[in-house]
């Protein structure tokens, strides 16, 4: 274990994976637990117990996934979250103390992947937290052996302006780069899989978070609103991703 200001790292030796994950949360004995558990599945983990020091540590650590508690002291978790986004694609983790939190953090547009309500089982956090990290080594509806996509790999499609380049996880409009988090690219990559299926939140949230996951699907809203403020693409009448009502969202044509 070594201590860089404020930060503990705990380093049980690199995985084949080599995933770190960073711990923020100020009850200390929560966040040795929850490290424990990530060590025991061959992460790199850090821990911090403020915000101000877990923005240092992401800076200088650069995670794959940040663990971050809501009530942190000085800089709360929201905006840890937010400034956070600024600078890094990390899956981020949100624990909140109370359910109802949940449905406040996600009309505050934070940025989180994924919501855990306290008590919760470190088991749980680490699957649901493996499963996420599972994400981008495949485009969720992507189909594979296409004989029509030379190494089995798919073919980039193209949505008026839109281009997705699903296998190099890009997105341009027109000929300007679009910079997405892992999630926002694998929401558009599913929509984009089967353009003209309507897809609901649940669908969504098979395609993209897994058939096990639980929680809020509302947290599929978030995600498609940061996608069209990405996208330039107006909610009222929408040319990239569109709003089916009463079922939930599908890829629109780019006109």
């Amino acid at each position: 274990m070594e201590t860089m200001d404020n930060t503990t790292v705990h380093s049980s030796g690199r995985t084949a994976a080599g995933y770190r994950a960073l711990v923020v949360d100020d009850e200390r004995p929560l966040a040795a637990i929850v490290a424990s558990y990530l060590e025991q599945d061959h992460f790199e983990v850090s821990v911090a117990h403020d915000g101000t020091d877990a923005l240092s540590a992401a800076k200088e650590l650069d995670p794959d996934v940040v663990v971050l508690d809501l009530g942190l002291p000085g800089i709360d978790g929201v905006e840890v979250c937010r400034e956070l986004r600024r600078f890094s694609d990390a899956y981020v983790v949100m624990l909140t103390a109370r359910n109802n939190e949940i449905d406040t953090l996600i009309g505050l547009s934070v940025g989180a992947d994924d919501y855990v309500t306290k008590p919760f089982s470190p088991r749980e956090l680490v699957a649901r937290i493996r499963a996420m990290l599972r994400r981008p080594r495949k485009v969720p509806g992507a189909v594979s052996g296409d004989s029509d996509s030379g190494a089995g790999e798919p073919p980039a499609r193209q949505f008026g302006d839109l281009h997705i380049d699903v296998t190099g996880r890009e997105v341009l409009l027109g000929d300007e780069p679009v910079v997405l988090t892992r999630t926002e690219f694998d929401v558009l990559a599913a929509l984009s899989s089967r353009p003209r299926m309507a897809f609901s939140r649940r669908q969504l949230i098979e395609a993209v978070w897994g058939e096990s996951w639980v929680g809020n699907e509302h947290l599929v809203d978030v995600h498609v609103g940061h996608l069209r403020r990405k996208l330039g693409d107006d909610p009222a009448s929408p040319r990239y991703v569109s709003t089916v009502r009463g079922v939930g969202y599908r890829m629109g044509t780019g006109r």
